[in-house]
């Protein structure tokens, strides 16, 4: 009897380890198709990507373009536009435009509309941080803090700070002695925070919370304007706010009174601000056409979520008619309003 069932039983044994391998290999390869699947997949999305960061690029340079084409030929006098602006072409909204199957769009924006960091004096730098309501302890901090970076010497300040204070930080650094190079260099001062150069609202306080308007540092200063005082015919609301203090909300209704008027004047701009002839609040502004513009400019393609941001700020005069002073092409994100 044992004999008779030694066979049957050694074969059975033989296909259950048959089995077993099968089912191991099956399982290899699932797992090696499931990898191959998903790496084809991300190697698909990855190409989709790059595709729609390319087609975006080249949109946000079809933006720049036309955007420096508008500065150039406004700048050149040029009465008969091919296309008619509803608004004023530096009053910083953004003009989109569709382009084959995508779409971009562009701003201008006068740097001369803004303060200067490098020219600005320590008056009215302090004024300026005084108006924004930031603390008053902060505002010397910042001041002192700028002045000291610009300056050649390693003299402190009161409130100031020079290269043996940013030698203690981690990671440690040098200050400038110099003019900035960058509006980000606010960022390296001290007294200078995040939530202080990226946003304040109109009554001091920082972030994104409802506290009424909010300010952007980035958008009150400027290293690149050619001119001591500020644009009166092109500063924005906030830049206005800093510098005389008026409140924030008359300032954004002087802003949409000044795109009323299409033959724009010192003398009929000044009653709309409250600002007499004779008022020395005068001294920090003046009444230009722009010379030295930011062209910032957008791409996307249809159903891409991504966009692509190009920027130069550019300078009338040259061989060409323009120069770019600066120039950034790394700057990618959502699209927004």
């Amino acid at each position: 009897m044992k004999l008779a069932f030694s066979k049957p039983s050694a074969l059975a044994n033989q296909r259950g380890v048959v089995l077993l391998v099968v089912l191991w290999i099956f399982i290899f390869l699932f797992v090696v198709a499931f990898d191959f699947s998903a790496s084809v997949r991300e190697e698909a999305a990855a190409s989709h990507r790059f595709s729609d960061e390319t087609q975006g690029y080249y949109l946000a340079l079809a933006g720049f373009e036309r955007g420096l084409y508008d500065f150039i030929h406004q700048a050149a006098g040029g009465a008969a536009q091919a296309e008619p602006k509803p608004n004023d072409l530096f009053d910083g909204s953004w003009r989109e435009e569709k382009l084959g199957s995508g779409m971009f769009r562009v701003r201008l924006v006068d740097e001369g509309g803004k303060i200067n960091l490098n020219r600005v004096d320590e008056q009215v730098l302090r004024r300026v941080f005084t108006n924004l309501g930031v603390d008053p302890s902060v505002a010397d901090i910042l001041t002192d803090s700028i002045m000291d970076w610009r300056d050649p010497d390693d003299l402190h300040r009161t409130n100031g700070a020079e290269s043996d204070y940013y030698q203690s930080l981690s990671p440690s650094y040098s200050a400038k002695n110099g003019p900035l190079d960058s509006v980000e260099d606010l960022l390296w001062i001290r007294g200078m925070t995040p939530a202080l150069f990226y946003g304040t609202h109109a009554d001091g306080a920082a972030g994104q919370g409802e506290r009424g308007p909010r300010v952007d540092l980035r958008d009150v200063f400027t290293i690149d304007s050619p001119i001591d005082r500020v644009n009166l015919r092109t500063a924005s609301a906030a830049v206005i706010h800093a510098l005389t203090g008026i409140p924030l909300d008359k300032c954004v209704k002087f802003i949409e009174e000044r795109k009323r008027l299409s033959e724009k004047t010192l003398t009929d701009l000044l009653p709309l601000l409250g600002i007499g002839s004779g008022d020395p609040m005068l001294q920090s502004f003046i009444f230009t056409n722009p010379s030295v513009v930011a062209v910032d400019a957008e791409g996307r393609p249809s159903e891409a979520r991504a966009a692509r941001r190009v920027k130069g700020v550019v300078r009338l005069g040259g061989a060409q008619g323009f120069e770019v002073l600066r120039w950034v092409d790394r700057e990618i994100g959502l699209s927004q309003p």
